[in-house]
């Protein structure tokens, strides 16, 4: 049985993403949104499953990222719509190396 190893990608450097900010990146063919909130570095998948808008763009605050189209709120630590915890978009391990930011893919 093997196990699944995550192997991460260079995305950033930390002065890239801003505080309550969220960046776009396609890594391996995926739309991740990556954005830094009190100080640490999440990534989600960056499409809104409601009708397909770019959570990078939306309102950052309080580990949640509130989708600007219509309003739908993510939990940044896990991807659960905060009004409905069944409804998720995918979530990504982050490191950060010396000054690179880094999104984990298994």
């Amino acid at each position: 049985m093997s196990e699944s190893v995550e192997k991460y990608h260079t995305v950033a450097r930390v002065d890239e993403i801003h505080e309550g900010e969220g960046k776009p990146f396609e890594v391996e063919g995926r739309l991740i949104a990556v954005f830094l909130d009190e100080g640490v570095y999440y990534a989600i998948d960056d499409t809104c499953p409601h009708q397909g808008a770019p959570l990078c763009d939306g309102i950052v605050a309080n580990k949640t990222v509130t989708c600007t189209w219509h309003g739908w709120c993510f939990r940044l630590t896990d991807g659960r719509w905060v009004d409905n915890p069944r409804v998720l978009v995918g979530t990504y391990p982050v490191r950060v190396v010396g000054d690179e930011v880094q999104v984990g893919i298994v």
